[in-house]
């Protein structure tokens, strides 16, 4: 779904420290730090990963999943 890497990418492209993440997700700072951690696919409740994806995306983020069509190939984040 989203790996903290792409979570670091979608945050530096907004200007977002990790506060303004989980303000913007309705999370809790610790929340973000964990996700962020996280080596590969974030792991969490479906709850608080949907917060996270829908912020990103009210933001202008979208992330591009393994596979998905992208010049580039590969995972990563775009800007809309």
């Amino acid at each position: 779904m989203i790996t903290g890497t792409q979570m670091r990418a979608a945050r530096a492209l907004l200007g977002f420290d990790q506060r303004a993440l989980a303000k913007a997700a309705g999370l809790s700072l610790p929340t973000i730090q964990r996700m962020e951690a996280s080596d590969g696919v974030v792991r969490g409740n479906v709850d608080s990963l949907m917060k996270l994806v829908d912020a990103l995306a009210a933001h202008g983020v979208e992330l591009i999943g393994e596979g998905a069509a992208s010049s580039g190939g590969g995972r990563g984040v775009r800007l809309k």
